[in-house]
């Protein structure tokens, strides 16, 4: 279950072992945790959005990343795509109740760090 690791319903009753490199929760957790896949579950926290409104609110994301990474989540059910049929197509992206969930305590930790950041006063360290 390696291409959209979305966990069923069937297979909510199955313990899993994200140790274990054959688990599918590892492939999600992977897609969560990518580079860009925390910025876009964060990205669509509060409103849904358009494809070229994430690619401008993700700084230094390329179109062909953000794509790759929003089918995952797709895939993985963490975000829907809704496609308008028009000329061009407007596709809008928003976070599923399992995305929401998962998305919460990403949200926390951003907001924490954030928060942190600004009450040292001091800049962040640049990698």
């Amino acid at each position: 279950m390696s291409e959209g690791a979305q966990l069923t319903q069937a297979e909510a009753g199955v313990r899993y072992d994200v140790f274990h490199t054959d688990c599918p929760a590892r492939d999600v957790v992977d897609h969560v945790t990518s580079r860009w896949g925390i910025w876009v579950l964060i990205s669509l926290r509060t409103t849904d959005l358009r494809f070229y409104e994430l690619r401008d609110s993700i700084r230094g994301i390329s179109e062909k990343m953000l794509a790759q990474t929003l089918r995952a989540l797709v895939q993985d059910d963490l975000v829907w795509r809704k496609v308008e049929p028009t000329t061009p197509p407007q596709v809008t992206y928003g976070l599923t109740e399992f995305g929401q969930e998962v998305g919460a305590p990403l949200t926390d930790l951003f907001d924490r760090i954030t928060q942190r950041l600004a009450a040292d006063e001091r800049p962040p360290r640049s990698a």
